[in-house]
């Protein structure tokens, strides 16, 4: 790509020095006036490392210094330069760079080499016999891959849904009640100690024992416990608490009545938790 630029005393026109290459990306170009810095955006149309065309939202005159920063593709930093206006036509301008550093230079000669190995790389045109210019086919694999990747994001998509359903079906199951292998009669239901408190009509406090004034022994005893569909105590089992406590724990609990338990408007059994507090007197 070959241009001239006006020189600079609007005579002769100058040749690029650089060759320019296609690049369309935002440019923010900044210039000073009557000392107050005006920031005016615009998006570049080609550019080298002599120079950029650029169209601009606002208006620049020949001769005027500007600053120039803009993101080249596949590039880690942002490139900062100093460059004169050289050509103003309404909205499009050319620019060329003046005093780039060393990394400013390093960084538009590595793109523009990039660039010039991408273009190497692309598949040159094939004649026809017909004498007409024609492309060669595009390669079936990519069109395989992108199949494969839509396939495996569908599949990964219904694991996912699939783990959901089961996560939440497990949940539902938990909270019904159990079945007794044999006969498939629901026997238990699983309740919280919160919900069994308030079905609790009779209570019976527990005996401090005498041996355990001798340690001054205090605390809880936690049980399992199976209340049945009439609200009676059938089993008991101790879970934590002091050894010397248990007894008197799971004598006073025996005796303890509740209003039964009903699922689905049937009393059924229910498993649950209770704890007795001992404090010696």
């Amino acid at each position: 790509m070959s241009a001239v630029f006006p020189g600079p005393a609007g005579g002769g026109l100058t040749p690029r020095r650089a060759t320019r290459h296609p690049l369309t990306v935002p440019v923010d170009l900044t210039v000073l006036r009557s000392g107050v810095p005006d920031c005016i955006p615009g998006r570049a149309l080609n550019v080298g490392e002599g120079g950029l065309a650029a169209i601009v939202a606002g208006e620049l005159r020949p001769g005027d210094s500007v600053g120039v920063e803009m993101l080249l593709p596949h590039a880690n930093s942002a490139l900062t330069a100093k460059a004169v206006v050289r050509h103003q036509a309404q909205l499009r301008c050319g620019l060329e760079f003046v005093g780039l550093s060393m990394e400013q230079q390093a960084l538009l000669r590595h793109w523009t080499q990039g660039e010039e190995e991408i273009k190497a790389e692309q598949p040159a045109p094939v004649a026809a016999r017909s004498g007409r210019v024609v492309h060669r086919p595009v390669r079936r694999g990519r069109s395989r891959r992108l199949l494969w990747a839509a396939l495996a994001f569908f599949v990964i998509v219904g694991a996912v849904g699939w783990w959901q359903w089961y996560h939440v079906w497990s949940e539902l199951e938990s909270h019904l009640p159990a079945r007794r292998a044999d006969s498939g009669e629901e026997v238990v239901a699983k309740v919280p100690p919160a919900e069994m408190e308030h079905l609790l009509t009779h209570k019976v406090d527990p005996v401090y024992p005498e041996a355990a004034r001798e340690t001054n022994a205090k605390g809880l005893v936690v049980l399992d416990a199976v209340i049945g569909p009439d609200g009676t105590v059938r089993d008991l089992r101790p879970v934590s608490g002091p050894d010397v406590l248990e007894p008197a724990a799971l004598e006073a609990v025996r005796w303890w009545r509740f209003e039964p338990y009903r699922l689905n408007g049937k009393p059924v059994e229910v498993e649950t938790t209770v704890a007795v507090d001992f404090q010696p007197e």
